[in-house]
C-alpha cells in the first residue's frame, strides 16, 4: 500500500481523477476507451476510495485541478473571441486611450468605477504608463455593480463628449464620498463641465449605446468581474493585479511580437 500515493499522482496527471470527479459513474467515461480489465478497473477505483480515507486533500487537489484545466480552457475561448474581433476590443472611438495611441503594446482594461480594486489600480496604471512609451491602453468602462456603477458610467462616457473623460474620471473614481447624482454634479463642477450638459449627455443614446456595446464584449468573453486585463490577444488577466505582475505581462507581450 506505499504505492498509493505515487499511483495517485500518476492518476491525476493523467487526469484519470479528474474523469471520476467529473463522472457520475466512477471511471465509466475512461473505461469506454480504456485498456483496462474489469478487476483493473475495480482495483482503481479501491485504490483510490482507500486513499482518499486516508488523505482527504487528495479530493480537493483533484478538484483545483479540474477548476484549473476549466479556467484555461476558458481563458483560451476568450482569446479567440478576441483575435476574431480585434477591432471591437483594441479600437475605440468613445473609451480613453492611454499612453501611446499608436503603441504596439496593446492593453483593454475592462472597469467598473465603482469597483475598488479598480480604483486602487489608478496609480499603477499611471505608472505602468509612464514606464512603458510603447503602451496603447485602452479602458472600457462597464456598469456591473449596480445602479450606481450605471450613473457612474454614463456620467464618464458623457464627460468623453466634453473631451474630459480621463480628468472626471480620476476625480470621480477617488472621490469617496456617498454615490449618487448629486455626487456626479459636484464633481463635474469641480473639473469645470458643463454639469447640465452632462447631465443630458448620460441619457444620450451615444452614451448608451457606447455601454452596451461594452458590456456585450465583456460578456463575450466570459468576463467574471473587474478589473479584467486583456494583454494584447495572448493573455487574459482577472481581478486586481500588482504592478509588477503587469509589467511581467507586458514583457512577455514585447517578447512575442
Amino acid at each position: 500500500m506505499t504505492q498509493f500515493p505515487s499511483f495517485l499522482s500518476r492518476l491525476a496527471a493523467g487526469g484519470m481523477l479528474a474523469a471520476l470527479l467529473a463522472s457520475t459513474t466512477p471511471f465509466a467515461a475512461h473505461a469506454q476507451g480504456s485498456s483496462f480489465t474489469p478487476a483493473q478497473r475495480a482495483e482503481i477505483v479501491s485504490i483510490v476510495r482507500d486513499a482518499l480515507k486516508t488523505d482527504p486533500s487528495i479530493l480537493s487537489d483533484a478538484v483545483a485541478a479540474l477548476q484549473s484545466k476549466a479556467s484555461e480552457q476558458k481563458a483560451a475561448s476568450a482569446l479567440d473571441v478576441v483575435r476574431r474581433n480585434a477591432p471591437l476590443f483594441g479600437d475605440s472611438s468613445t473609451d480613453i486611450v492611454l499612453g501611446n495611441p499608436h503603441g504596439t503594446l496593446r492593453v483593454v482594461e475592462f472597469y467598473d468605477p465603482r469597483c475598488p480594486y479598480c480604483r486602487k489600480m489608478l496609480g499603477d496604471l499611471d505608472t505602468l504608463i509612464a514606464a512603458t512609451p510603447d503602451l496603447r491602453l485602452v479602458e472600457k468602462v462597464i456598469p456591473i455593480l449596480g445602479p450606481n456603477s450605471m450613473l457612474d458610467a454614463q456620467a464618464i462616457m458623457a464627460a468623453g463628449q466634453q473631451n474630459a473623460y480621463l480628468t472626471f474620471q480620476k476625480a470621480l473614481m477617488t472621490d469617496t464620498s456617498a454615490p449618487g447624482q448629486d455626487r456626479i454634479r459636484r464633481v463635474a463642477a469641480q473639473v469645470g463641465l458643463d454639469v447640465d450638459r452632462l447631465e443630458r449627455d448620460m441619457k444620450s443614446a451615444p452614451v448608451a449605446t457606447a455601454l452596451a456595446k461594452n458590456v456585450a464584449l465583456a460578456r463575450s468573453i466570459e468576463l467574471d468581474g473587474t478589473p479584467t486585463f486583456l494583454i494584447g490577444d495572448r493573455e487574459i488577466i482577472p481581478g486586481a493585479v500588482s504592478l509588477d505582475e503587469l509589467k511581467a505581462a507586458l514583457a512577455r507581450l514585447k517578447k512575442s511580437h
